[in-house]
């Protein structure tokens, strides 16, 4: 309660809930998280519960429900005023990856289309990750974020790398490499020193002229005929990172990759946009949301990216 203790210890001190005295960073991450996981815990905890086992072209999905189904349920349980709040509520659980459409090709809709509950409740870090997502250092300035550009040549006298835009033209910025708590602790890495430095320059600075020639909507890129193609990349993450910049929103797009990461190797190249992260549908949201997705997930990235047919 005197706030002398971060941690949680076995002793005879006080202790208090934090939503109790306004301490808590109710960011509007948290609070969909927080929602989200409220909802889910009445829903399975209710008999005839609307969550089952359901098929779709032969494929079977735990925890679905239909969009019609769950509206109708927040307004019977009081979640929501109305049909029109139900369906708002439910597009905020799935633009955060609270839920998803099984098949990731549409949005939430009060509808008999089929939805499933994605976030797993059960994994205790996902909400210390969205608050220290939010807490002093801002995702982009954070060493483990994996869109910053890798040295091209490591060198322990050099911690600069290039940065090379579409127009030619090479920039010299200050590299963040992702770390680790080993690397961190002693001399076992040269390009660590034992008492890191938590302020880096925001990774927006890098690159920050579009390598786009052009804005392009989603509705450009999902119409009928549209000269692009879809890809699915599977990027294994190394020791440094997984080696690209994304940038923009609705739809992202990749700004910039390492030559010698693990992105390149996997085919991604500059100009594609990203239209899916680890099953996930992202082309609604901004470059910091898809940041946090593939941070709080596996190392094992797998992205649907589309790519202009030349």
């Amino acid at each position: 309660v005197c706030d002398e203790h971060s941690d949680y210890k076995d002793a005879k001190l006080l202790y208090r809930f934090r939503k109790d005295d306004g301490t808590f960073p109710l960011s509007k991450d948290v609070k969909v998280f927080v929602r989200g996981q409220s909802l889910y815990e009445k829903l399975v905890s209710t008999e005839e519960s609307i969550l089952k086992v359901r098929e779709e072209n032969s494929v079977k999905y735990q925890r679905t429900f239909l969009g019609c189904e769950m509206v109708d349920w927040l307004v019977q349980e009081g979640e929501a005023e109305n049909r029109k709040e139900a369906v708002e509520l439910g597009r905020a659980l799935l633009e955060h990856g609270i839920i998803q459409h099984v098949s990731n090709r549409h949005h939430f809709f009060d509808s008999d289309i089929l939805y499933q509950f994605w976030t797993n409740f059960r994994r205790r870090r996902r909400l210390t990750e969205l608050l220290n997502e939010n807490s002093s250092r801002s995702l982009s300035e954070s060493p483990d974020s994996p869109f910053c550009l890798r040295k091209l040549n490591p060198d322990p006298g050099n911690t600069s790398f290039l940065s090379v835009q579409t127009n030619k033209e090479i920039k010299i910025v200050s590299a963040v490499r992702r770390s680790s708590i080993t690397s961190l602790s002693g001399n076992s890495n040269p390009y660590f020193s034992p008492t890191p430095m938590l302020v880096f320059p925001p990774v927006a600075e890098c690159n920050p002229k579009s390598v786009l020639k052009r804005p392009v909507t989603n509705e450009e890129l999902l119409s009928p005929g549209a000269p692009y193609v879809k890809k699915t990349l599977t990027i294994v993450g190394d020791a440094v990172g997984w080696g690209f910049v994304v940038r923009g929103g609705r739809p992202c797009h990749i700004q910039a990759v390492d030559p010698g990461g693990p992105a390149a190797a996997a085919g991604m190249k500059v100009c594609q946009f990203v239209f899916s992260v680890n099953g996930m549908y992202v082309l609604h949201l901004d470059y910091q949301t898809i940041s946090s997705l593939i941070m709080t997930g596996p190392r094992t990235l797998v992205m649907e990216v589309m790519e202009a047919i030349e």
